[in-house]
């Protein structure tokens, strides 16, 4: 395989092929794990990530890059030369989690854990910015144009701290962007990717009832709190799903149901808490216009008082089909022909759609998992990742700017 693309007509001549890039990745793979165990044993979370944004400065200014720490916490950072011709963005907090596994690199901080392999997304890029900064410095007239690396706390919590990124500009001039999240039920060496909603919409929703409350010997007397709270927890899901197109997979599943203290006490208040996930901005959009309407609905024969707190959280991540098709022939450029599945879509969240709603872009699954190994769970505090995905991220995140750049 060739070492040197054909000269674009700027003149400039990109590397390109996996014996570049993970060549130049496997000088510094046993740096990257060492990097990757000490964030791991020092996770932070959301928000508070502040020796996080330290270490990850610190190892981009020795390879000789000028990053710039963002408000609280948070890094971005230029490679190349000439306008942005793409973004790469990986998180950078833990979660409120206890560490479970029996590793010396295991978390020493009680219960925080980076268990949804967020230290692996940081790592990842951290490598590629090392990697591309090298063939820039290297290659005759530099990449021909710049990427733009995005180190983003606070994506655990919701709505994410891609707003708050986004809000100090770093997206402005950013034409399309891609992300890579991990994934522990595809093996180590492969992607999982499609095109469309990749994630869903996650919101959450807390009703409160209130009432007079009184004996439950006299019901007609009172307004029957837990009924009304009942009626709610079984009709709002099924009603929603009649409501709103099918197609835009509704899930509205509550997580805790509360009220009263005694058997024969109706009681004053009660409370449902739990999600409102989708997989289409348009569902999401006509949820929240029909759900206070259709709540008081429900409840409103009951003659309680209801308060509902609709907490919009973020949108689905929605991957446009040119960007899928690039990141794709990346990563069967570098991994090899059989690297890259059809990945189910997910009803989890994740914020990275925010980006998404400002310039097209993709993110993908890269499995973590080892081939016949153990199939974890993210957000587990047993998570344990095969290693090799380390030096695997950064070689995604690094081929993927290369496709860029040798087709801007």
């Amino acid at each position: 395989m060739s070492q040197i693309s054909e000269p674009r007509p700027d003149g400039v001549a990109l590397p390109e092929g996996p014996d570049v890039i993970g060549s130049t990745i496997a000088e510094i793979g046993a740096e990257l794990v060492d990097f990757r165990r000490d964030v791991h044993a020092h996770p932070e979370l959301s928000f508070q990530e502040f020796d996080t944004t330290d270490k990850i400065v610190a190892r981009l200014e020795a390879a000789g890059l000028a990053p710039r720490r963002l408000e609280g916490t948070g890094v971005v950072c230029e490679v190349g030369n000439g306008p942005v011709a793409l973004g790469l963005r990986a998180d950078i907090d833990a979660l409120p989690i206890d560490d479970l596994i029996d590793e010396d690199f295991a978390s020493t901080v009680p219960g925080v854990a980076h268990a949804c392999g967020h230290d692996v997304h940081l790592t990842g890029l951290v490598g590629a910015a090392i990697a591309l900064q090298r063939l820039h410095e290297s290659t005759p007239g530099g990449l021909g144009g710049s990427v733009r690396l995005i180190f983003q706390p606070g994506e655990e919590v919701t709505p994410g701290g891609a707003l708050r990124v986004i809000s100090q500009g770093v997206l402005d001039d950013v034409p399309e962007v891609y992300a890579l999240h991990c994934d522990p039920n595809v093996d180590v060496g492969r992607i999982g990717s499609r095109i469309g909603a990749i994630t869903a919409a996650g919101d959450t929703v807390i009703i409160r009832l209130t009432g007079h409350g009184g004996h439950t010997s006299r019901p007609h007397l009172t307004e029957d709190l837990v009924y009304a709270l009942g009626k709610l927890a079984t009709d709002l899901p099924s009603t929603l799903g009649r409501l709103i197109d099918p197609r835009h997979a509704i899930s509205l599943v509550w997580g805790e149901i509360s009220a009263g203290h005694a058997a024969n006490v109706v009681p004053s208040e009660g409370i449902l808490r739990g999600t409102l996930r989708c997989l289409d901005v348009d569902g999401w959009n006509q949820v929240a216009e029909v759900l206070p309407e259709l709540v008081e609905r429900i409840a409103g024969p009951y003659g309680v008082t209801v308060d509902l707190d609709h907490r919009r959280g973020v949108p689905p991540v929605v991957n446009t089909e040119d960007q899928v098709a690039l990141i794709e022939s990346a990563v069967r450029g570098e991994l090899g022909e059989n690297s890259v599945q059809l990945t189910p879509q997910s009803m989890g969240g994740e914020d990275f759609a925010w980006y998404l709603t400002h310039c097209p872009g993709a993110l993908v699954r890269m499995g973590t998992r080892t081939p016949g190994g153990t199939t974890y769970d993210i957000h587990q505090g047993d998570l344990l990742i095969d290693e090799g995905s380390i030096e695997i991220a950064a070689r995604i995140f690094t081929a993927t700017a290369l496709k860029v750049l040798e087709r801007s």
